[in-house]
C-alpha cells in the first residue's frame, strides 16, 4: 500500500486499503497487479487520467509528420520543364517535406535509360545544398526513382 504523498504504509488488508482510501477521499488504484501482494496506491484517479491525457496530447503537438510529395518525369522532359520541376522540389524542402523523384519510361524508351539517369544526375547535382540524398537514382521496372530529404 502506498499512501497519497508516495510514502508506504506497508502490507495491509483489502479493507483497510479502502477505509484509508474513503478517509482521504480519494480512490484506491492497483498499480501492480503481478506482484505477490498486489501494490494500491491512493490517488485522485479522474485527476490521474487528466494529467495523463493532457501529456499525450502535448506529446502528440510536438511531433512532426513527414509528407512525401512525388514529381514525375520523363525523358523527354524539356529543359526548362525540368528546371520549373527543381523549383517545385526546392518548395517542398522549404516545406520539410520529403520528395519522390519519378523517371516514367513508356514504351521504346526503356532502351534509353542512360537518358534518364543523365538527367537524375542533373537535378541531383543542382539539389544538393538543400538536401540529404536518402536513396540514389534506381531503376525498378520502368520507373526510376530518387528519393530526397530537406536537411536538419
Amino acid at each position: 500500500m502506498i499512501a497519497e504523498e508516495g510514502k508506504q504504509l506497508g502490507v495491509i488488508t483489502l479493507e483497510e486499503a479502502i477505509a484509508n482510501a474513503e478517509r482521504a477521499g480519494l480512490d484506491l488504484v492497483e498499480v501492480s497487479s503481478s506482484t505477490e501482494p498486489p501494490v494500491c496506491k491512493i490517488m485522485d484517479y479522474g485527476k490521474y487520467r487528466y494529467r495523463h491525457s493532457k501529456k499525450l496530447h502535448d506529446a502528440k503537438k510536438s511531433q512532426t509528420v513527414i509528407h512525401i510529395k512525388e514529381i514525375r518525369l520523363r525523358p523527354k522532359t524539356e529543359e526548362h520543364d525540368v528546371q520549373v520541376k527543381i523549383k517545385h522540389i526546392k518548395n517542398f524542402l522549404e516545406k520539410h517535406d520529403k520528395v519522390k523523384i519519378s523517371m516514367m519510361f513508356r514504351g521504346r524508351e526503356i532502351a534509353f535509360t542512360e537518358i534518364g539517369r543523365r538527367m537524375m544526375d542533373e537535378i541531383k547535382s543542382e539539389l544538393i545544398n538543400e538536401c540529404i540524398i536518402d536513396q540514389e537514382p534506381r531503376l525498378e521496372g520502368r520507373n526510376m526513382i530518387m528519393i530526397v530529404s530537406p536537411k536538419k
